[in-house]
């Protein structure tokens, strides 16, 4: 080849790039994301719950059943039918002086396989004084290769009664998935009257899932959750969660951290973890007032 064409071929590719150069990696900020966001606010009074305010983006949606005109429960619905890397979704509740409210969500959430970064889930609960509130979603399903990180943080004022879950399943059963590569980040944080009182961290990246089947880590389950309680009467009602825990059909521990219960649960199949779930609410909600804190209606549908 001619010298003076070889050093036109060098400044040209000098100054666009190669080929090779000009390809750009695929990721998940290239494609279009979802950024979705809720937020409630409900009062109580003598004639029951009022919401105070809503603020909803696509794709997310807050619904209010009602059944005899009382507010009872709120249902949160992601219209796009799951996330992937990228999205982000928002969701606050505040339960103001006297609200009794649960929230749910309309059905399990699915985390789609991601290029690159992670789906990102924020969820911000306060409960004020005299206030009681039951955050209790359906699980989050992951799939083989999807990427997750979520946070719930709490806040709660003295005199306030909460009960709050989140659950993950770790691959699609039904389908013989295993999960084999990913990333799930997982994190907690629980503050009462301004002061952090809990903190947790449920962390499983690509080069752990091969292991996740040691006893020291999942031991073979595929769904875990946890559930934490913060309310009166709380050291008589350890030892009757820990009766409650003692009879269900999976692997659950209950203790005790700063006036705060955790629950663990870990079940081999998401379906042996709903049903000792419904289970466990149905057996804890007649050891409480009536109120918000029994298995959501929309779990039964």
């Amino acid at each position: 080849m001619d010298a003076r064409l070889q050093c036109d071929l060098a400044e040209e590719s000098h100054r666009f790039g190669s080929p090779a150069g000009r390809e750009k990696t695929p990721s998940d900020s290239d494609l279009q994301r979802a950024d979705g966001c809720g937020r409630v606010i409900l009062s109580g009074s003598e004639k029951g719950v009022r919401i105070v305010d809503v603020f909803q983006r696509s794709p997310i949606r807050v619904m209010f059943p009602r059944v005899g005109g009382a507010i009872e429960e709120a249902v949160v619905v992601n219209t796009a039918g799951g996330i992937a890397g990228g999205d982000r979704l928002k969701f606050a509740v505040t339960a103001l002086a006297n609200a009794s409210i649960a929230v749910t969500s309309q059905a399990a959430e699915k985390v789609y396989r991601s290029l690159n970064e992670p789906a990102r889930i924020a969820t911000r609960l306060q409960a004020c004084e005299a206030a009681r509130l039951a955050w209790l979603p359906q699980e989050t399903i992951v799939f083989n290769w999807g990427r997750l990180s979520r946070e719930t943080e709490v806040e709660l004022s003295s005199g306030a009664e909460l009960l709050a879950l989140e659950c993950l399943v770790l691959g699609r059963a039904a389908h013989g998935e295993e999960m084999v590569g990913g990333h799930i980040t997982d994190s907690w944080r629980v503050k009462k009257d301004g002061r952090l009182i809990w903190a947790d961290s449920f962390r499983v990246t690509d080069e752990v899932f091969p292991h996740v089947h040691r006893k020291a880590l999942l031991s073979n389950c595929k769904a875990v959750a946890t559930l934490i309680y913060f309310g009166p009467h709380l050291y008589q009602r350890i030892e009757y969660l820990r009766d409650i825990a003692a009879s269900l059909e999976c692997r659950c521990a209950v203790t005790s951290v700063a006036g705060l219960v955790i629950v663990r649960f870990a079940a081999k199949a998401s379906y042996d973890l709903r049903l000792a779930l419904r289970n466990f609410l149905q057996l804890f909600s007649h050891e409480l007032k009536p109120g918000p804190f029994g298995v959501p209606k929309i779990w039964l549908c």
